[in-house]
């Protein structure tokens, strides 16, 4: 972990019931995220990754345990919203509204003036590289580009945590390693911490402080991973292929074990 804690996480649980049956997800999850790192959490399909940003977020609600985010200083008008934002694995933006009123989506909650949030929301849109198509409708974009425009929406509201759930695996390898560039950039620019959902070992590797491996039913941590290899990184970087290789071994090793 680099720098001072800002996602403080002790004996997460969270289980659901279903059809009468309860499902333990996670289980004695601890997990502490500086500010400004940037946390890949990796694993098998359906092992909890996707819950964990759910807790992280509010949208779940943990049975054991507690989640702390020590939230900095915000704009004062922002300062209603939550501390962190969302961009999943498809854009999810509203195809009745323009771009740019999808990246200020956020911001009318917050009761900001109209002038303000458009202020805003072109900023963000400029800092992703889309500010000349603020008038376009989500369907003239490409999937990469409507991808930008979600990064925008999330960044808008200025989130401590940018959480991110698989938000290039739905896109050709092209444009993934484009975007996984162009987030590089930002997070430099920004200083946001993020913490990213993948299942792609490579991309965690590339992008990551720190790699998270989730393993078990139900899952905890099962594995940690620094990446000792300094940004920028080259993608064939012969250390980069090395840890990646690691990665994969542990990942296997802990799935048979099961």
């Amino acid at each position: 972990m680099t720098g001072e804690p800002l996602i403080e996480i002790r004996g997460l649980g969270l289980a659901y019931e279903r059809d009468g049956r309860r499902t333990q997800v996670l289980a004695g999850l601890d997990l502490t995220v500086g500010r400004g790192e940037f946390v890949a959490i990796v694993g098998e399909s359906g092992v909890g990754k996707s819950t964990l940003l759910r807790v992280l977020i509010g949208l779940a609600e943990p049975s054991a345990g507690t989640v702390r985010i020590v939230a900095g200083e915000r704009p004062a008008a922002l300062r209603r919203l939550a501390p962190t934002a969302l961009v999943f694995q498809d854009s999810r933006l509203l195809p009745w509204r323009r771009v740019i009123a999808n990246v200020a989506f956020g911001l009318e909650w917050a009761g900001i003036r109209r002038a303000e949030q458009l202020r805003r929301a072109r900023a963000m849109l400029d800092l992703v590289g889309l500010g000349d198509l603020a008038d376009r409708w989500p369907h003239q974009l490409s999937g990469g580009q409507r991808q930008r425009v979600a990064l925008a929406r999330a960044l808008a509201i200025e989130p401590d945590v940018l959480l991110m759930d698989e938000p290039f695996s739905a896109l050709d390898s092209f444009t993934r390693e484009s975007l996984q560039d162009e987030l590089l950039r930002i997070r430099a620019a920004t200083g946001r911490t993020v913490v990213f959902v993948t299942h792609d070992i490579d991309e965690a590797v590339y992008l990551a402080d720190r790699v998270i491996v989730l393993t078990g039913h139900p899952a905890g941590i099962g594995a940690e991973i620094t990446v000792p290899v300094a940004q920028p990184r080259r993608r064939r970087d012969p250390a980069f292929a090395d840890l990646a290789r690691q990665l994969r071994s542990e990942l296997s090793r802990r799935s048979s074990e099961l």
